[in-house]
Order: C-alpha cells, then sequence, then structure tokens
C-alpha cells in the first residue's frame, strides 16, 4: 500500500535533510506531530506518528500535500509555504533513524487482506524501499483513514487507489488494526513540554 508511487509527485529534493535545521522549521508542525495522541478535529482520527518513518517518504508526503495530490487543508497550507529542501529538513528531524526491516518476525498472522499490502509494506509493516511509509505502530484509525481516502480519492494515487478498491470495507480494520501491532513501532516526536503535552507520556 505504498502512498506513493510517486511518479506523478515533485522530484525529491537535491540536498541531503538537515535535523537541526529542520528543528528549527518544525515548530508549527510540532502542535499537531508532536502531541502524543493529537487528533484531526473533523474527520476525527490521529495524526500520523513521524519518529521512525523514512525521510524519503516523508517528502514525498509533503509534496503530495502541496500539489493537491492529496486533499487536506492545513497541510496543503503549511506545505506550500516550504521549498524541498525545508521538506527534507523536516523530514530528517521527525524521522530520527528509521525503523529497520531486518530482523522483525511479524507479530501476528497477517489477514488475507495483507496479500496486496506485503509486496511495499511487508509483512511486518516496514516499507521495503525508503520511498514506501512503514506502517509497523502506526495508529489503526490513521491507516483507515489514509485507505479511505484512497478509495475515494482523497489522495490521488493510481496504484494505492485501484490496491485500496480492491479491499473489501470490513477488511480495512482488520488490516489496520494489524498493522498498528507490529514492532518496532514508529513513535510520536514529542514537542517541548507545554500546556497540550501535560500528562502526556514522552519518549
Amino acid at each position: 500500500m505504498t502512498s506513493t508511487a510517486f511518479a506523478s509527485s515533485a522530484v525529491l529534493a537535491q540536498g541531503a535533510g538537515g535535523a537541526e535545521k529542520g528543528k528549527a522549521l518544525a515548530n508549527t508542525c510540532l502542535g499537531c506531530h508532536g502531541v502524543p495522541g493529537y487528533k484531526n478535529a473533523f474527520p476525527t482520527y490521529s495524526v500520523p506518528k513521524l519518529e521512525g518513518q523514512n525521510p524519503e517518504y516523508i517528502v514525498l508526503a509533503l509534496q503530495a500535500y502541496r500539489n493537491g495530490e492529496r486533499s487536506h487543508l492545513t497541510m496543503h497550507s503549511q506545505a506550500s509555504s516550504l521549498s524541498d529542501q525545508d521538506m527534507a529538513d523536516i523530514a530528517a528531524y521527525f524521522s530520527g533513524e528509521p525503523v529497520s526491516k531486518d530482523n522483525n518476525p511479524a507479530e501476528g498472522k497477517a489477514p488475507e487482506a495483507a496479500a496486496v499490502c506485503v509486496a511495499c509494506h511487508g509483512e511486518n509493516g516496514v516499507g521495503i524501499v525508503p520511498q514506501y511509509p512503514t506502517l509497523a505502530g502506526q495508529h489503526a484509525d490513521y491507516i483507515e483513514r489514509a485507505l479511505h481516502d484512497y478509495r475515494k480519492g482523497g489522495r490521488k494515487n493510481a496504484i494505492m487507489g485501484t490496491f485500496a478498491g480492491q479491499i473489501k470495507e470490513e477488511d480495512i480494520r482488520a488490516l489496520a488494526r494489524y498493522y498498528a501491532q507490529q514492532k518496532p513501532t514508529l513513535e510520536t516526536e514529542t514537542r517541548p513540554s507545554s500546556i497540550l503535552t501535560a500528562g502526556s507520556d514522552s519518549k
């Protein structure tokens, strides 16, 4: 279920991302992505975890929000203000050390519907190449929302649209729960302590 077969997306940033530069740029991002358990207001679903995600994928996702391949008003507004180098820097900051696909056996039995997912995301939910997103430990409701968006056109991607369209509605939740339980897991890159993070778990 690669969230981009990104031939239609903008080209990846030329320069390597710098985490320190990304940290300086990420203050606004941390308002949502730095608060454990934070949810999108409407429709309601968990904001995705980014720590451990492939930085190349984060860049491609941001480019997709910027150019309208992904429909989300706030993300489009934020991404539209960023250069490709800004995106690479922010991605380097959030990703930290990406989750490795090596020596991580899958937890539990994959649903039959996962047959269309494992070629890109593996049985353990780790993207097989850096341009593919890791799903291991991602919020289940976020995975569900992403699949529904691909099915309905809120995310425009020919490959994902086709794959998501093959998955029965009743299987989407099972798939999301399966990938959400995989380990090692994505995490939330927590923002500095504030009223929003008081009482929240930090890493």
